[in-house]
């Protein structure tokens, strides 16, 4: 197979069906569409060239940089086909959370701008987020920057309306699956997707993946941040499920050391909510021959992630499982947090002075916080709280973040730890802003 340049590389992923003695399904057929073997590594790269080809050749006459708010796959893919048209490529992100993503964008020559944010997706009806103004000020920029906009750029879902929905039906014999099951991230291709399966069989059924709230996995938004996405429509999925990072990664696992395929975190949260949906259907699914299908798509590769199973999971890379970690915590420990709402909370601060913890990023900190709190961004607070109780017993702590979630968490692993009095904020520093609570700058 020859090709002319490594953009006609892009699509024709393999549709591979996975052995049954794997998942358990006795009566459906699941199959894994690798996205992961696109050349420059993920899903993305079929959005990247279509949103960017129409573009390129008015960019290379005016000397435009490429831009895209993007920590991820689709910044990788838009910085090698910059690169390939002489352009440069700049990723603008309020937080980059993969350092081997951030290690490969600069090799590849991108240049990464983080922005304050006051949460971790684009909120296109925050007029004072940066991160907002900034997407605002590309839109007007001219010929100074080829702004792919992969949030509202409809030619991210096309490009699966094109290829990617089209290519299986054709591997499955010009037959839809039963299910299509689909993490759901810029919602580009799980749009694109079920869009080509339901015109081509309307009884289809989607399944949309979100991450658990309070939860990170990379490439996945929560149902909380996914309904900031211009390109999420919920009409488009007939159930949308959650997914835990611990499940995704046991998920990786199954793929990995199984199946053979290389998966990352976020074809292991479609592999492990793919079996869990489907098993509640295998006894009644008859199809042709008794059997029925349902197809995932596997993102992208396992090897840009290693320090996020390195952070969640050490024990999967030799290292001892560490103590006192977010992964021990129930559902119900979480709900039972000590919170507090808004008003409360500024006559606690007032009334007590507790230690006001803000576990954002540095960026979103400098741009908007409560005054008198120190920054702790969660990731580091983490590592601290693995070695034991960070404060005194003797303070109360008031812990914030964007929304009240990740904060909730921290509250209850502190709780179960033995500190007796610390709390959330509860709506996290968004709520503290929008009932018109200060906040200052640094």
């Amino acid at each position: 197979m020859r090709y002319d340049s490594i953009t006609e590389a892009i699509g024709n992923t393999p549709l591979v069906r996975l052995d049954p003695a794997v998942h358990g399904l006795r009566h459906i057929d699941l199959y894994a569409k690798l996205e992961l073997l696109n050349p420059f590594g993920s899903v993305k790269d079929r959005a990247a060239w279509n949103m960017a080809r129409p573009h390129l050749a008015t960019a290379v006459e005016a000397g435009s940089q490429v831009v895209e708010l993007s920590s991820g796959n689709t910044a990788k893919a838009l910085a090698v086909i910059a690169g390939l048209h002489g352009l440069s490529f700049k990723s603008v992100t309020n937080r980059m959370r993969i350092p081997e993503i951030k290690d490969l964008l600069l090799l590849l020559g991108a240049e990464i701008e983080e922005l304050p944010g006051q949460s971790e997706c684009l909120d296109p009806t925050a007029t004072d987020d940066p991160l907002t103004l900034f997407h605002r000020t590309l839109a007007e920029s001219g010929d100074a920057y080829l702004h792919t906009d992969q949030y509202f750029n409809a030619r991210n879902t096309e490009a699966h309306v094109t290829g990617t929905g089209p290519e299986i039906v054709k591997d499955l014999d010009g037959n839809a699956p039963d299910w299509f099951i689909a993490c759901v991230g810029t919602a580009g291709s799980s749009t694109g997707v079920a869009r080509v399966l339901r015109e081509h069989d309307p009884r289809v059924r989607v399944v949309g993946l979100v991450a658990a709230k309070s939860d990170f996995i990379p490439g996945i938004r929560t149902l909380d941040e996914v309904h900031e996405v211009g390109l999420f429509d919920p009409g488009t999925y007939d159930t949308i499920a959650a997914i835990r990072a611990d499940e995704a990664i046991d998920g990786m696992l199954v793929l990995n050391r199984r199946c053979g395929i290389m998966a990352g975190p976020t074809g292991g949260a479609a592999y492990t909510g793919a079996v869990r949906h489907l098993r509640a259907y295998d006894d009644e699914a008859t199809g042709e021959n008794g059997r029925r299908t349902a197809v995932f798509i596997v993102c992208d590769r396992v090897e840009s992630y290693l320090s996020y199973v390195r952070q969640r999971r050490p024990e999967l890379l030799g290292r001892p499982r560490r103590t006192h970690s977010l992964a021990e915590l129930s559902d119900t420990e979480v709900r039972a947090a000590p919170a507090i709402a808004v008003p409360d909370a500024r006559a606690w601060i007032e009334r007590e002075q507790p230690l006001v913890v803000d576990l954002r990023s540095p960026y979103a900190y400098a741009a908007l916080h409560i005054d008198g709190s120190v920054n702790i961004v969660d990731e580091l607070f983490e590592e601290l709280v693995h070695g034991g109780l960070p404060f005194s017993r003797s303070r109360p702590v008031l812990l914030a973040c964007p929304v009240g979630e990740q904060s909730a968490r921290y509250a209850a692993l502190l709780a179960r730890m033995g500190h007796p009095d610390v709390r959330s904020l509860a709506g996290g520093i968004i709520a503290w802003r929008d009932a018109g609570a200060p906040l200052v700058r640094e």
